[in-house]
């Protein structure tokens, strides 16, 4: 991995600066590019509330494999993980290597790993149509993250993505104050109960919703139909001063109560992140920013290499608190007071 951290520093310069911890510090308000908005104390506040987070360590039990696969959303994973939904390789990540490169290497790497890799969406023709080409090529075995566009270009995306064969359908409905999108002629609007219900309603694959931050609209979610929710503040990238996703996970997942999946997005760097993740109450995560690193660092192998430190990372966490499966990880392996 260093290697291919090193390689992305040189093809992302200007845009990232793979630092050794990727905090938000050093590319404060660098939006385009893979910084946090304003004064990214949103992207801060992420990383900080999951550093806040202890484990209690333990090694008075018999988990020495743990099993770290899971069943979400029809699909099957080694790994309680996602490769989050990110676009747009040439301006926000320098676009030394194109577009069909970067999301095919995500979505190979993530199949080949038994894992799901998501794709993004913009502005831009070549983002989507990227992303609907590089689904065909996994089978389906991809989750396309649409914004929320007004009727006939979100009904567009949606019936090329399920032309491409996509087993499950995503909006991130957190994109809906980007201001500058209805500047270009392309307005992106929230949307009501009603409204996803309607768009729900017309979807015949598994509807994620992702830019969740409260409870309230995490239950409305799951009434609408939503089969699963993201806890997400878009990586810190369209309103500053919110709260990190670990310090509003419990909360959701509490009054959600199964009613559908919940997934968290948000300053995850490593296997130990997933873990207090997961004992926070998510089913899954779902990383972003490193996983652009590993893909623009090495392509399809670099995401693999990425994957495969994840997982010896959580394998270790998991035997040092006596979990032994990420189907059902206990609360009190954290010392939360």
């Amino acid at each position: 991995m260093k290697e291919v951290r090193d390689h992305a520093r040189e093809l992302m310069k200007g845009h990232c600066r793979v630092c050794p911890v990727c905090n938000g510090k050093a590319c404060v308000g660098e939006v385009p590019g893979m910084g946090g908005l304003g004064t990214s104390s949103t992207f801060k506040a992420n990383i900080e509330a999951l550093g806040k987070i202890r484990f209690n360590m333990r090694t008075m039990h018999d988990v020495s494999e743990p099993d770290t696969s899971t069943e979400l959303l029809g699909f099957k994973l080694d790994l309680p993980l996602f490769a989050a939904p990110i676009g747009g390789v040439s301006f926000n990540m320098g676009g030394k290597i194109t577009e069909d490169e970067y999301i095919s290497a995500i979505l190979k790497g993530c199949v080949s790993k038994g894992l799901i890799g998501c794709t993004g969406d913009g502005v831009p023709e070549f983002i989507h149509q990227s992303a609907f080409k590089a689904i065909r090529e996994v089978e389906g075995n991809a989750i396309p993250f649409i914004k929320p566009w007004e009727s006939e270009e979100f009904d567009d995306k949606l019936a090329k993505a399920l032309d491409a064969g996509t087993k499950a359908f995503g909006m991130d409905i957190d994109a809906a104050g980007l201001i500058t999108l209805k500047k270009m002629g392309r307005p992106v609007t929230p949307k009501g109960k009603e409204k996803l219900t309607e768009i729900i309603s017309r979807i015949p694959v598994p509807f994620v919703l992702k830019g969740i931050m409260t409870a309230d609209e995490a239950l409305m979610a799951a009434e609408a139909g939503a089969a699963g929710i993201v806890v997400s503040n878009h990586g810190g990238r369209v309103l500053d001063h919110c709260p990190g996703t670990a310090e509003v996970l419990a909360e959701i997942s509490r009054a959600v109560n199964g009613k559908c999946s919940v997934i968290v997005d948000g300053g995850i760097r490593d296997g130990n992140d997933i873990l207090k993740m997961l004992a926070l109450g998510a089913d899954a995560v779902m990383i972003g920013r490193p996983f652009s690193v590993a893909a623009v660092g090495g392509l399809q192998e670099g995401v693999e290499k990425y994957i495969d430190q994840l997982k010896s990372e959580l394998t270790t966490a998991m035997v040092l608190t006596g979990t032994a499966s990420a189907k059902n990880v206990d609360t009190d392996i954290l010392r939360l007071k």
